[in-house]
């Protein structure tokens, strides 16, 4: 009769750490969003509400706007990449920073399955007919590179000059490009510190029972405000890997968009492949990429191999986060590649 018992009281404890475990709600101990100011939004014709920090240039002589396009997906346009870029305003350009949709100041989708490469893409282009140029300038980080060959391949003419940095692969990916070996005269170094450590610390049970619920049901399991916050904690974690040295990393800033971050994932699969028509392209292209990236040098190398105005800088001692890595020399690339 004990053993009876015994099974009974074990299997309920299960039970109960089971339930806890997958469906109890997670907090986690992370830095909350904070609005900027002078934040304006935009309303789309998607559906999509997107906050901007806009910079307007006072000169006289006014010249093509620059559009920055963060990395992520699900990522946001953070305060340093602002103080950076802003001298550019002194030069004549205006200057874009928004936030995708389902991260930052943008809104968050009931319908995940709407986050998508497409989605992007259309908003992206719907933002650069508000701005009414007849060509702009596009500055991307890592996802957001992605984002920006997608759209030129559907808007060539639209687009001066694009600066790349820490370019993750072309879509649909291409995975043999992964086993591309870097010229030993680049001197490129694995980061101390890699993704799937950071994947392996920060998840747990019900994080990963909510990722595979939106894969498969394409819904919400947890609400936005605790998977946004799950996602700031991991990418306190995956931030290690951005640096040569894991301990370079900072306190990571709250407001990224988890459900965009993994459903625009999954949307990769889908995009049409149109890396062919790059090679026609003559549009200036310049390729940042930290000495110590994380990603694979392959994707890189493709993205030189197929625009054939392009060319690439190595920045020493600088990891996937150039512009914290080192921002006086990134600047000073920028800038000059510009002008």
């Amino acid at each position: 009769m004990r053993i009876y018992h015994f099974i009974k009281l074990s299997l309920l404890i299960v039970l109960i750490l089971t339930i806890w475990a997958f469906f109890i709600p997670r907090s986690y101990d992370v830095q909350a969003f904070e609005e900027r100011a002078g934040t304006e939004y935009w309303l789309l014709n998607t559906g999509s509400k997107i906050g901007l920090t806009i910079i307007k240039s006072k000169a006289e002589d006014h010249k093509s706007p620059i559009i920055y396009l963060h990395g992520g997906p699900g990522g946001m346009i953070h305060d340093e990449i602002i103080q950076v870029l802003k001298p550019l305003a002194d030069t004549g350009h205006d200057l874009y920073f928004y936030d995708q949709v389902g991260s930052g100041h943008s809104s968050r989708l009931e319908d995940i399955q709407e986050y998508s490469v497409d989605r992007h893409r259309t908003d992206l282009q719907e933002i650069i007919e508000k701005i009414n140029s007849e060509k702009v300038i596009i500055i991307a980080h890592s996802w957001g590179c992605l984002l920006a060959i997608n759209y030129i391949q559907e808007n060539p003419d639209q687009v001066e000059k694009i600066i790349l940095t820490g370019p993750g692969p072309i879509l649909p990916i291409n995975k043999n490009m992964a086993n591309e070996i870097a010229p030993d005269s680049l001197n490129l170094i694995a980061p101390e510190f890699s993704n799937s450590e950071g994947n392996r610390k920060a998840n747990n049970l019900r994080s990963r029972l909510v990722s595979k619920w939106a894969y498969i049901f394409n819904r919400k399991l947890a609400s936005d405000k605790e998977m946004d916050d799950f996602f700031t904690h991991l990418n306190e974690e995956l931030s290690k890997s951005t640096f040569c040295k894991a301990n370079q990393t900072k306190k990571f800033k709250g407001g990224g968009g988890y459900y965009s971050h993994i459903m625009t994932v999954k949307s990769f699969d889908a995009v049409q492949d149109k890396r062919n028509s790059l090679k026609n392209m003559t549009i200036p292209v310049l390729i940042l990429r930290g000495q110590c990236d994380n990603q694979k040098w392959g994707f890189a190398k493709e993205y030189l191999d197929l625009l054939p105005n392009s060319q690439i800088v190595i920045i020493e001692n600088v990891g996937h986060d150039v512009v914290k890595g080192n921002r006086d020399e990134y600047f000073d690339l920028v800038s000059g590649f510009i002008k």
